[in-house]
């Protein structure tokens, strides 16, 4: 059974600095590519970073490129996403997701087979 936990969320001030983790089970994070997407109410979820199997190549929403860095740490099957510079619109649930299938980075939440349970970031102004 694939379980993905997020860790690591909580309240920041703009400009401050976050690290979600996401320790995976079931599951090696070399064996699939790993996503974080992130949703506020009323909104749809949305692509935030990706990295291949591999960890050869990320991938980043436009909104976050240059503020947010997504690895992975095989040895503790876990993936992180370094969240610098933030600001209050990046306030959100953000989710750990995992693809199976691609060997590329998708940013369609369908794509993805498996979903932690989030965790909430909040940037107060």
């Amino acid at each position: 059974q694939v379980q993905l936990v997020e860790s690591g969320g909580g309240l920041v001030q703009a400009g401050g600095s976050l690290r979600l983790s996401c320790a995976a089970s079931g599951l090696t994070i070399s064996s699939a590519t790993m996503g974080w997407f992130r949703q506020v109410p009323g909104k749809e979820r949305e692509f935030v970073a990706g990295i291949t199997r591999n960890g050869a190549r990320t991938s980043y929403a436009d909104s976050v490129k240059g503020r947010f860095t997504i690895s992975g740490d095989s040895a503790k099957n876990t993936v992180h996403l370094q969240m610098d510079s933030v600001k209050p619109e990046d306030t959100a649930v953000y989710y750990c997701a995992a693809d199976g299938t691609t060997f590329w980075v998708s940013t369609r939440s369908w794509d993805y087979d498996y979903w932690g349970q989030g965790t909430q970031v909040t940037v107060s102004s």
